[in-house]
């Protein structure tokens, strides 16, 4: 029915590894980091290329498109996001920004969807730049769900006391990525 694919995104992040600030990385295994992305993409891409579910989704740590606190993660965008639109992909999800977040891409049918807000919310840090598909952003705590049946995909965002704060549906049939 599924098939969920975690990517670790924080090598393709440029900073961590030209200014770290007061951060310390262990990146043994990592170097030569474009050495790591490349065999990281490529088995993204394999991955996503024949696999056979219904629904196509990527996990990763880093928001590929975000209006909240860090924003989009720009070497996301260049590298993973033409695989996933490749590979129609349904859903990326990230946490990384502390906030509850839905974007629908503009060029495809990937949603984005950000569940990032067990903690550090409130911050009342929304970027301005990157409003374009912008479906749902809650800035405080909570959690969201995910429901999938063969032609349904149902995702719910819920403050921490459970209450809904924002529902999405998309639907296929035979292969189809339409939305409602």
């Amino acid at each position: 029915l599924a098939e969920i694919i975690f990517v670790d995104t924080t090598p393709f992040v440029k900073s961590y590894f030209q200014d770290p600030e007061d951060h310390i990385y262990d990146w043994r295994g990592i170097n030569p980091r474009k050495h790591y992305i490349a065999n990281l993409l490529k088995d993204v891409e394999y991955a996503l290329r024949e696999s056979n579910a219904k629904w196509k989704i990527v996990v990763g740590h880093h928001a590929i498109k975000s209006v909240g606190h860090h924003g989009d993660t720009k070497e996301l965008a260049t590298h993973l996001l033409p695989i996933l639109k490749a590979n129609n992909v349904d859903f990326y999800m990230n946490g990384h920004d502390h906030c509850l977040e839905h974007i629908s891409d503009t060029e495809s049918p990937i949603q984005f969807l950000t569940s990032g807000a067990g903690s550090k919310a409130w911050r009342g840090d929304v970027k301005q730049l990157n409003r374009e598909g912008l479906k749902f952003f809650y800035d405080g705590q909570g959690f969201m769900s995910v429901q999938l049946t063969q032609s349904n995909a149902e995702i719910v965002f819920y403050d921490v006391d459970g209450k809904i704060l924002h529902r999405w549906n998309a639907f296929k049939q035979f292969g189809d990525h339409s939305s409602i």
